[in-house]
């Protein structure tokens, strides 16, 4: 069975039916050549975008040569409410100090260190199930923001501020559209950039909970009291250079992308994993067998017995990378396949287009765990696969997420059976992250 994927657009249509698509939809509003093709051209009044499939220039843009090519401001207007200055959207020497202050809180012997609290997050996941008809990502978005708070505050989501913080993000999220007004017009900086107003206040309304969560670990810290949690190492941490640490306001700054890196992302790859599961009974036999053996002895060092699930998970960010494009922005000259692009064009890198490329990919659109033994699948391990990105820019939380996938998929197959709903086939949509339109429905039954 073919995995569901969006309906492409016609080849041609206007600029301003274009933007009403992407604004709806990103991945439906392209067109089916851009599953074959190396490098694309669009064309605005204020600005060029290059869509780049190459494997050469996506290694440019994010290996070889990243600093020339920070992030495009355009994108992260309509995530500034929320995010403030995160280490998602600054560039340059800003971006860098983040990031050493950041990184060592998730580093490989800190995995070691958040796993008893992934694995409760898991359980209780598993737990919250019951037989019959279950929308899916509801219970994967209950679980990921389950597990951001177990490692980054040492509580539980059932904690009156971490369940008002996860209330108050999904009212946020159905305020969100995909793209602000800066996106495509290049306003000043001194003009209001026309946020909505719910928008906005669900943003304010996150932030000061997320406050109040920093205020209480300063004090604890302070005190002597500090769990040995994620906050508690990212607070700690002196940036090497110059001894600075994170204040209050920065520190919520880093905690807003953490919950919707972390959170958001983890609960749309989680969704589809389950979904594919099942479709595809056989793989789902599979998983189910290593999830058995593993939860008799549920250890970080046994995570390795989760061979065939991890490639699951691996396969399944390749089909729906919950981040579907990144946008970049050229500072001088470049030249591209020969083409010239000019200084403040959009470099569009698609993991979506990137992962499924006809051209890359044996079979791109089959779900096929076992692809990546293969010569193609290595190869484009190396080549064309970027669900985290890749280079200095690469997630922070790229391994976390690759223990937090199969270890809560392990936990829900000891326990269950997942089937599809006759009728209820997902379409994938992009907003934030690659969802559903209409939700995925599983009939759930005890295994």
């Amino acid at each position: 069975m073919i995995p569901p994927k969006p309906a492409a657009r016609p080849d041609r249509v206007s600029l301003w039916r274009y933007l009403r698509l992407f604004r709806a939809d990103i991945l439906s509003a392209q067109p089916a050549k851009l599953y074959r093709a190396w490098m694309a051209e669009f064309r605005t009044p204020f600005f060029r975008s290059y869509l780049c499939n190459d494997p050469d220039l996506v290694r440019r843009v994010l290996q070889e040569r990243p600093m020339d090519f920070p992030k495009s401001d355009r994108i992260g207007e309509g995530l500034r409410p929320l995010l403030g200055r995160s280490v998602f959207l600054t560039n340059g020497a800003e971006w860098q100090r983040q990031r050493r202050i950041i990184d060592p809180a998730f580093e490989g012997g800190r995995l070691r260190d958040t796993f008893p609290a992934m694995l409760a997050a898991g359980q209780a996941a598993a737990a919250r199930l019951s037989p019959g008809a279950c929308e899916i990502e509801a219970e994967t978005s209950h679980a990921a923001a389950d597990v951001i708070f177990r490692t980054l505050f040492s509580i539980p989501i059932e904690h009156e501020l971490a369940a008002e913080v996860f209330r108050e993000f999904r009212d946020h999220q159905r305020t969100q559209p995909i793209l602000n007004l800066a996106a495509f017009v290049p306003l000043p900086r001194w003009m209001p950039r026309l946020h909505r107003r719910r928008t906005r206040a669900t943003a304010r309304r996150i932030r000061r909970l997320i406050v109040q969560l920093t205020e209480a670990r300063a004090a604890e810290i302070a005190a002597g009291t500090a769990p040995g949690d994620l906050a508690t190492k990212i607070m700690t941490t002196a940036d090497p250079q110059n001894g600075a640490r994170f204040d209050t306001a920065e520190m919520v700054d880093q905690v807003a992308i953490f919950f919707l890196a972390g959170h958001e992302t983890s609960a749309s790859a989680l969704a589809w994993a389950l979904y594919l599961l099942a479709t595809h009974p056989e793989a789902q036999a599979r998983c189910a067998a290593e999830a058995a053996d593993f939860m008799a002895d549920p250890t970080f060092a046994r995570l390795k017995t989760l061979s065939f699930t991890r490639d699951v998970f691996r396969e399944t960010l390749r089909l729906y990378p919950p981040v579907p494009m990144m946008v970049r922005e050229t500072v001088r000259t470049e030249t591209f396949r020969g083409r010239t692009v000019a200084p403040g064009a959009q470099v569009v890198l698609s993991p979506w287009h990137l992962h499924r490329h006809t051209r890359l990919w044996d079979a791109p659109d089959d779900f096929d765990p076992e692809r990546f033994a293969g010569e193609n699948g290595r190869a484009c391990l190396r080549r064309a696969y970027i669900p985290f990105s890749a280079g200095p820019r690469v997630c922070t939380g790229a391994g976390f997420a690759m223990v937090e996938g199969p270890l809560l998929l392990a936990c829900v197959l000891a326990e269950w059976h997942v089937a599809p709903v006759e009728g209820r086939t997902p379409v994938p949509v992009a907003h934030l992250t690659v969802r559903s339109r209409d939700g995925i429905y599983l009939s759930i039954s005890p295994r």
